[in-house]
């Protein structure tokens, strides 16, 4: 009985016996121009050229016709022009300009009296987080770090959410 071997997208597959590759072929796995091994043989051939593979290509339909094209993906509001980016857009029910944040400075700023949540609710989750674990590794100590890091938002300090977006008004 002879052991045969493919080559598919995770590189060389086998042994499988001459029932196994005809189900593979039966099932779309192996095409006509994919390359199989069969022990005793010489040199890897493409399945149409295999003498024993052959019969099982003739019983299949002829090659299936190409796939539709996909869709043309709408641009993101970085691939748009300067003049679409001031235009405004649908935004949690507001109409705001797209480089505009729906997040407040003066919200986010008193949010962080409470350690890391005003950075989180800005869209700072790194920081945000950090800021807790300090608080609590150092027994509260850490709620200095975010209190003055409140001032700075309430200031103006940050001006820009997490996502590259203008604050709201502070």
């Amino acid at each position: 009985m002879a052991e045969w071997y493919y080559i598919g997208h995770y590189g060389q597959l086998g042994p499988l016996s001459l029932d196994q590759m005809e189900e593979l072929i039966q099932g779309g796995v192996i095409v006509r121009d994919t390359f199989v091994w069969k022990s005793g043989s010489s040199d890897w051939v493409q399945a149409e050229k295999s003498e024993e593979l052959i019969g099982y290509f003739a019983s299949l339909p002829g090659y299936m016709a190409a796939p539709p094209p996909a869709p043309s993906p709408k641009p993101t509001p970085f691939q748009q022009s300067p003049q679409l980016m001031s235009q405004p857009q649908a935004n949690y029910g507001r109409l705001m300009p797209l480089n505009q944040s729906d997040r407040n400075a003066v919200l986010g700023g008193v949010l962080q009296l409470i350690p890391g949540v005003g950075r989180i609710y800005l869209g700072y989750a790194a920081i945000g987080v950090l800021q807790i674990v300090v608080f609590f590794m150092t027994c509260g100590i850490g709620w200095l770090w975010s209190f003055i890091d409140g001032i700075v938002i309430l200031s103006g300090g940050v001006k820009y959410d997490g996502f590259g977006r203008r604050l709201g008004p502070s």
